[in-house]
């Protein structure tokens, strides 16, 4: 009977992970060997709203990747691994897992998959190093805006400089007159 119990626990993990792998915009490896359940509390902490970061075993959570139509990510599951799903941008996340790595050298970042690919760890701290999609279209919106005020200010020119020949000529005649 308990036997049953245990494979119905394993059954239900690896549903939930799937679901997880399915429902994500990006998913994370990271070995966490060597980190302490306060270290734990506090990079889940630092990932925020967006991402949760879940200790998995390796073959349920191979199968449920493999369920969910998830490849590329076998060689990543050797260790002690962990699972960063992201829902939302994955550059807070990618920059959340490589900060932490910086000050606790005990997290180590193996890959993961993004967009249906898999992507290793040289790749995550690429996507670390971008700025997030907030930034981007802000500074799209400043570019834009800057280039509308550049178009305003030459369409506004020919009239301008019509309006200061007018006003010279208006000078010079009031000149001559007197």
């Amino acid at each position: 009977m308990a036997d049953k119990v245990i494979a119905k626990d394993k059954v239900d993990a690896v549903e939930e992970l799937t679901e997880k792998f399915r429902e994500s915009t990006a998913t994370m490896l990271t070995e966490y060997r060597g980190l302490t359940v306060p270290q734990l509390a506090a990079l889940r902490r630092s990932l925020g709203d967006g991402a949760s970061y879940r200790v998995s075993k390796n073959t349920l959570a191979k199968l449920a990747a493999n369920n969910a139509g998830v490849s590329g990510l076998d060689e990543y599951f050797t260790g002690p691994t962990a699972l960063t799903f992201v829902s939302g941008d994955p550059v807070d996340a990618a920059k959340a897992l490589r900060d932490f790595a910086k000050e606790n050298e005990a997290l180590v970042i193996k890959g993961g998959v993004m967009d249906g690919r898999a992507i290793d760890a040289a790749e995550i701290a690429k996507i670390a190093d971008l700025d997030s999609r907030e930034v981007l279209l802000a500074k799209l919106a400043g570019a834009m805006k800057g280039n509308m005020s550049k178009a305003a200010a030459l369409f506004v020119a020919p009239a301008s400089k019509v309006a200061r020949a007018a006003a010279a000529l208006r000078d010079k005649k009031e000149a001559a007159d007197a």
